[in-house]
């Protein structure tokens, strides 16, 4: 589980309580949208024929640009989440990616989810290749800074405490 008990009303909605502006809930959409697309080959390798982690991703950039429903949009997150049910390693956590990307516009923390699944993807296609430890933190780290260079200055300082807060939940993947 990704999501903390203790939810930071920084990544709440204000129409919920929290002070998360429209505006940045946007941008967090986008972000992870980001993430999830950067490793979605992993997935379309193993199965090209399958679309929906790619509807995903598009469904959330398509709800933070207004143009489709939050509830549609994770709907395709859901329908992401299936396809990555029956794969194990990278191809199953980058449709899991994709999926936590488009849940966003419902959760905003799903920001995270769908950033540490994009992480958690590059680091099983190291262990899956065969690569040494070293290479495969290495990887883990030029995916991790790859993201972190996405960030727009609105929500980057957001996400970065953010990311060090929900670390322990989220295998540890944004630290070294």
């Amino acid at each position: 589980m990704i999501l903390p008990e203790v939810r930071d009303p920084r990544l709440v909605t204000i129409r919920r309580g929290g002070t998360l502006r429209d505006e940045d809930h946007q941008l967090l959409a986008l972000w992870a949208a980001d993430c999830a697309e950067h490793v979605l080959e992993l997935f379309e390798v193993e199965r090209p024929e399958d679309p929906r982690p790619r509807e995903a991703i598009a469904a959330g950039r398509a709800w933070a640009g207004g143009e489709l429903p939050m509830m549609r949009a994770r709907a395709a997150g859901g329908h992401a989440m299936g396809a990555a049910r029956p794969l194990r390693g990278a191809p199953r956590f980058a449709a899991y990616a994709a999926g936590q990307a488009a849940c966003v516009g419902h959760v905003a923390e799903h920001d995270l989810g769908a950033a540490a699944y994009a992480l958690k993807a590059v680091r099983a296609a190291g262990e899956g290749a065969g690569e040494a430890r070293g290479e495969d933190d290495a990887a883990l780290r030029f995916e991790r800074d790859w993201q972190r260079a996405q960030l727009p200055g609105a929500i980057r300082e957001l996400v970065l405490e953010d990311q060090i807060r929900r670390d322990p939940i989220c295998w540890g993947v944004f630290t070294d």
